[in-house]
């Protein structure tokens, strides 16, 4: 047969080059991923089997008290969560307590950070003492201010207020909400004063030198351009801060025990007591689902302003 003749070969397709480095680079982020996928396992199982569990129970009606009382209700553990009067109190005050502790914490951790931001002898130790109340234990924190603070007759906050009159006053019972406040501001503050430390030791030294060379004074310099600097070192705080303090309950538990009756409980605390005081399963966990529900909601609009933050400022340097 003649080579006019022959029959055409097949023609064989080859990978174009773009596909094979495709292929290369999947391969190689699923090699980097692999290690991490027992951890990813292992995270899931540990938390969301539970969650999914506790959203089972939420839509039955079941007392440890009456063992053989477990029915399916649907949502009425849901109905009777938003109709309940304690948790709306608990609510009220967890937001309270939230916002009162970030936003004062918030407040003294920029003024910590800018006296530490200068350079003056001893500055390291001074910044390790400051630092050092959030390394306690919040137990420890609890009863140091419960017993040595708040003391009515020997605690030192009456003995430095009783040059004003101030001497026998029970600031646990009578305060409730402010002294978790006070003690929770004493333990979060170095932690906001890190961050913002942090954000102005990025601060460039031309920019603040500029402002000084166009007249500018010291608070119009931080105002206009230390602050805006600082909002993404800010937003990150409040946003880490408000999701750690919500769920405040060793603090509230070691203090007040929620009271007098419930008026310093937290939502967390409130779920502990309607679940191993009340033996209550089925509302008690209504009440968890309605809590990370909105834990989350508001969780993800902090982490959509961060996000948009940082965006707007990586535009601004490009």
């Amino acid at each position: 047969m003649s080579a006019a003749t022959a029959p055409p070969r097949e023609a064989t397709a080859t990978p174009s080059p773009s596909t094979s480095a495709r292929g290369r680079a999947r391969v190689s982020g699923w090699a980097r991923r692999a290690p991490l996928l027992p951890a990813l396992v292992f995270m899931l199982v540990v938390t969301q089997l539970p969650f999914l569990a506790t959203v089972v129970y939420s839509f039955r009606s079941w007392n440890l008290l009456r063992p053989d009382s477990q029915a399916w209700v649907g949502v009425a553990n849901y109905a009777a969560v938003f109709t309940d009067r304690q948790f709306l109190g608990a609510a009220a005050n967890t937001i309270l307590i939230t916002a009162s502790c970030v936003v004062v914490a918030m407040l003294l951790g920029i003024g910590l950070a800018l006296l530490l931001d200068r350079r003056f002898p001893g500055r390291g130790v001074v910044r390790t003492l400051v630092i050092t109340p959030f390394l306690i234990l919040p137990v420890a924190t609890a009863l140091l201010w419960k017993h040595i603070m708040f003391e009515p007759v020997f605690g030192l906050v009456n003995f430095v207020l009783s040059p004003f009159g101030v001497e026998t006053f029970d600031w646990v019972s009578q305060a409730p909400v402010l002294s978790v406040v006070v003690a929770l501001v004493w333990q979060w503050t170095p932690f906001m004063m890190l961050l913002v430390l942090a954000g102005l030791q990025s601060q460039g030294g031309d920019v603040l030198e500029a402002g000084q060379v166009d007249g500018a004074s010291s608070w119009q310099s931080f105002v206009w351009i230390t602050l805006p600097h600082l909002r993404r070192y800010i937003e990150l705080g409040v946003l880490l801060g408000s999701v750690y303090v919500v769920n405040t309950f060793d603090t509230i538990y070691m203090m007040t025990q929620g009271g007098p009756g419930t008026a310093s409980a937290n939502l967390p605390f409130y779920i502990y007591q309607r679940t191993f005081l009340g033996f209550d399963i089925g509302q008690s966990a209504a009440m968890g689902v309605v809590v990370v529900v909105g834990t989350i909601i508001v969780a993800m609009l902090a982490l959509r302003l961060i996000f948009r933050t940082f965006m707007n400022a990586q535009e601004a340097r490009s």
